[in-house]
């Protein structure tokens, strides 16, 4: 059985997986049926940025920061975050003043929890802090992304 998805061809070894809401593909972040759902969002919310958000991705985007790809508005399970590092398994998120509200931020704790569970790290940068303290979050995301990496090469050559 082949899916085709973003224009790859993957095999689907298990095709009866498939069918479960569970399973997601090692290569993508999302089961298929739950992108399709969160496609138009994602989509929307790239065309849509709020002013801190597209200031840090004019810093982000074309590896601009350590040489490190990042995504926008990417769909990572049930939710589409800020920004992410697939290689670096690092998630950025960008907050405005809703996250300050006690019922947001019991959301937030919850979903940042899960996307921990699932091997990301989660930075959380206020739309104040981005847009009046760009230097400082860079240099926190960088820091972020030196220490990922040095976990990656030592996962990679079998190092503790």
């Amino acid at each position: 059985m082949f899916l085709l998805l973003s224009n790859r061809v993957s095999i689907m070894r298990h095709p009866k997986r498939l069918s479960s809401s569970d399973y997601i593909p090692p290569q993508f972040t999302v089961n298929a049926n739950r992108w399709e759902d969160l496609k138009p969002f994602g989509r929307e919310m790239r065309h849509e940025p709020t002013p801190a958000e597209e200031a840090l991705w004019q810093r982000l985007r074309g590896r601009r920061l350590n040489h490190a790809k990042f995504r926008r508005q990417h769909a990572i399970a049930s939710f589409i975050v800020d920004f992410v590092c697939i290689e670096a398994r690092l998630i950025v998120e960008v907050d405005g003043i809703i996250h300050e509200s006690p019922d947001h931020q019991d959301y937030d704790e919850s979903r940042q929890r899960m996307l921990e569970n699932m091997g990301y790290q989660v930075l959380r940068f206020s739309n104040g802090e981005v847009l009046q303290q760009m230097e400082g979050v860079l240099a926190a995301i960088g820091a972020t992304l030196d220490e990922g990496r040095g976990k990656f090469e030592g996962d990679k050559h079998g190092l503790p």
